[in-house]
């Protein structure tokens, strides 16, 4: 085994010989002990972290590194490295990788780099270095079959699992294996493949886990088990500084398998997301019919913290609106250009509006859960994660582990939204699992995941635009208020806006005179990250607002927003990168052209249309809906997305179709309140999701071709869903939804 090709933050991809021969293409430093799938590498396991192993009988493994929380990145990463590798898709297995951490002077080294999820930069980072692991693996295997054969190396060509000769003989990569792990790779990087020679990149792919899901076979954290494990449930303080006040334990350690009772607390000082998110009692049990019987049989008296029992949601959102009213500084001028007040003095109409979106929970299908085994030396843990790195950090801090003796399993997600990035189960889990000197496989109810979260939180935007001659925006002041979701994470005072708006979001660098302001809400409910911000709350109300200017001009809003975006051309971004306006011209034109919106102003319903970008990739939604009553119909969604390079387009498509649902959901009906710091919904009952009903039968996708580099899609089709609904009903009709949820404001207003 030897050091080939260098990957970033100075990895090394490697080759060695698997059991029976088989080759192995994997990344490391140095003799470790990585979390390898033995699958992958036999009775070598442990030599080195894997991504190819190629086996004497022709199959292919593949590791998939990031965890797949139903992006599509156990297909799509794989892919990428079996495109360079030129493998037979149909013989391809994907195992997904665990954390890939090895011990350098005491610190922790990421051997396989990149390793989270839906944050919209899996595809990017991928991109930027797996290819390589491919092409290491089908360079070797050609310097195989050259030796063989006696003919150079850049005579052959490979395609589907095969080394094609000059004569057109055909050698599988199975039998030149053996042969390939014996060669020393080279020390520079590789060539890649030519785009035109792509032949898995950009055609499309089934997700590799879909049968495993729908027939039942997928094994989810929930599904692992240690035998001598005990199950944990919790009873959880309602309000997170608050604390207990009494406890009797006595009728629920009477319960058959009951082993212990034990409080625990959050440590203090500790960030969010990184301890127990707030005081809670656990029950530790034999099996989980005892541990929930227990929890029944305890009583518990809680009091209220000094921070959160005055919390009142609606409380919270009159301050924030009396804040936008004033003339108050604002926390932080995320940007300022032009000159307000010598717009002021042109303006030929002014039109100004408000916006108020509620506090969200993630409600992921698969609650909380952790399986944790500590040994003298060692920690493995079985955890849906989307950041498996920051799980490390939980658990290293927790036990002082050396960061090579812990070990961590990412099974297949059930849902992430946001909500996997913190860790406060994994800390729970760990805390117990110390207290008890045993396995623990902690496990949370759905009422805990909705009134114990890092919440999204509630915003309000105040938007004034001033309109001068020939109906152009020439000024564009914009007030934000929100409770950060970085706050008390070790973010920066002056950095704590970038969760709650983006510097360069619409119609920033497009207007001549643009301000935009936001203002802190202080709060003691948890707050964080969440699918799609910070750009979904603020694409519904620059969207909506939009869709009012045109109404102010009495004029086709495609017609406002076309003099808006202005002629195609590239902008520079001030946080780097550029606004490509031709591309946003583009996928606009696609979702308005799919829907005829020439029969925007005759149609019996309405039609309503909204588009964003986000990190060099370009989203538009048109939506057809009408309004029967007091019932909303969704009669048509299209939408067009231009995401550079499609790796996987079945999986893109879905990708898209998937978070249109997720926001048009997250519009209709769900809120999450407070009273007295007292989350009020408890499970879906009073938090509901969408039903099929109210959905549509069908989103129509557009992918745009494209050769550029590919971006991250994850979740790049939630901004322009909600506003594009809520400018098809205002024409449909005439109500103006300022205010989510949606249908509770649509049925007040109707």
């Amino acid at each position: 085994m030897s050091a080939g090709p260098e990957l970033p933050r100075r990895r090394f991809l490697k080759v060695l010989a698997g059991t029976a021969g088989a080759l192995v293409v994997g990344v490391g430093y140095a003799e470790t002990r990585l979390p390898v799938p033995p699958a992958m590498l036999g009775d070598d396991f442990g030599r080195l972290g894997a991504y190819v192993r190629i086996d004497r009988d022709g199959n292919v493994l593949i590791g998939a590194r990031d965890p797949d929380t139903g992006t599509g990145t156990a297909t799509s990463l794989p892919r990428i490295i079996a495109e360079e590798l030129d493998a037979d898709w149909t013989r391809v297995t994907v195992v997904q990788l665990g954390l890939g951490v090895e011990a350098k002077n005491g610190k922790p080294v990421w051997t396989y780099g990149h390793q989270r999820s839906g944050t919209g930069d899996s595809i990017p980072a991928a991109w930027a270095d797996l290819r390589q692991a491919g092409a290491l693996a089908r360079w070797l295997i050609t310097q195989a079959a050259a030796r063989r054969l006696g003919i150079a190396a850049d005579r052959l060509r490979c395609e589907a699992g095969m080394v094609v000769t000059p004569d057109g003989r055909r050698f599988p990569y199975g039998s030149l294996v053996e042969a390939a792990s014996k060669i020393d790779p080279p020390n520079a990087p590789l060539p890649l493949k030519p785009p035109q020679r792509y032949t898995l990149i950009g055609q499309p792919a089934g997700d590799v886990d879909a049968r495993n899901i729908v027939t039942g076979q997928t094994r989810y954290a929930l599904d692992a088990h240690y035998a001598d494990a005990l199950v944990a449930v919790l009873a959880q303080c309602p309000w997170p500084d608050g604390s207990l006040a009494s406890i009797e334990t006595a009728s629920a350690l009477a319960v058959k398998g009951v082993a212990k009772v034990m409080p625990i607390n959050p440590e203090p000082d500790v960030p969010p997301g990184e301890t127990a998110i707030a005081p809670a009692v656990a029950v530790l049990a034999e099996n989980t019919w005892a541990a929930l019987r227990g929890l029944a049989e305890l009583k518990l008296e809680w009091k209220p913290g000094p921070a959160s029992a005055g919390e009142d949601s609606g409380k919270l959102e009159a301050q924030a609106l009396a804040l936008l009213d004033t003339d108050s500084a604002p926390t932080t001028r995320v940007r300022d250009e032009g000159d307000l007040k010598a717009a002021s003095r042109k303006a030929a109409r002014r039109v100004e509006a408000t916006y108020v979106q509620p506090w969200l929970a993630h409600a992921t299908p698969e609650p909380m859960n952790c399986l944790v085994r500590l040994d003298k030396d060692q920690a493995t843990l079985v955890v849906p994660t989307q950041a498996p790195k920051q799980a490390w950090a939980v658990v290293q801090r927790l036990t002082g582990l050396a960061p090579d003796r812990i070990a961590i399993e990412v099974p297949r997600v059930g849902g992430g939204y946001g909500r996997r990035l913190d860790h406060d189960y994994v800390a729970e889990a760990v805390m117990l699992a110390k207290a008890v000197d045993k396995p623990v496989r902690l496990m949370w109810t759905r009422e805990q995941g909705l009134t114990h979260d890092y919440y999204r939180s509630g915003t309000v935007h105040k938007i004034k635009a001033i309109i001068g001659r020939k109906r152009r925006v020439i000024g564009w002041e914009q007030r934000m208020a929100s409770a950060s979701a970085l706050t008390g994470r070790g973010v920066a005072a002056d950095r704590l806006w970038t969760s709650e708006v983006a510097a360069d979001q619409l119609p920033a660098g497009l207007v001549p005179a643009y301000r935009n302001d936001w203002y802190s809400l202080a709060s003691g409910m948890p707050r964080g990250l969440f699918r799609g911000e910070p750009h979904v709350t603020n694409a519904f109300a620059v969207e909506s607002f939009i869709d009012e200017i045109a109404h102010t001009l009495r004029e086709n809003p495609l017609d406002t927003r076309l003099r808006l975006l202005g002629e195609p051309r590239q902008l520079a971004l001030p946080g780097g990168g550029m606004l490509d306006v031709g591309r946003l011209l583009n996928v606009l034109k696609l979702v308005t052209d799919r829907i005829e919106w020439k029969n925007w102003l005759h149609n019996v319903n309405g039609m309503g249309v909204a588009c964003w970008h986000i990190d060099g990739a370009y989203v538009a939604h048109a939506i057809e809906a009408a309004v029967h009553g007091e019932k909303l119909e969704i009669v048509r969604v299209v939408c067009a997305v231009d995401v550079g390079r499609v790796i996987n387009p079945l999986g893109l498509q879905g990708q898209v179709a998937g978070a249109t649902l997720d926001a048009l959901s997250n519009a209709l009906d769900p809120a999450i309140t407070f009273k007295n710091g007292q989350v009020q919904q408890q499970n879906f009952k009073d938090y509901p999701l969408a039903s099929m009903d109210q959905l549509p039968d069908d989103v129509e996708v557009i992918l745009v071709p494209n050769d550029r580099a590919p971006t991250g899609a994850s979740f790049l089709a939630m901004p322009t869903a909600a506003p594009a609904l809520a400018n098809a009903i205002f024409r449909a009709s005439a109500v103006r939804i300022r205010r989510l949820p949606m249908m509770k404001e649509l049925l007040r207003l109707l």
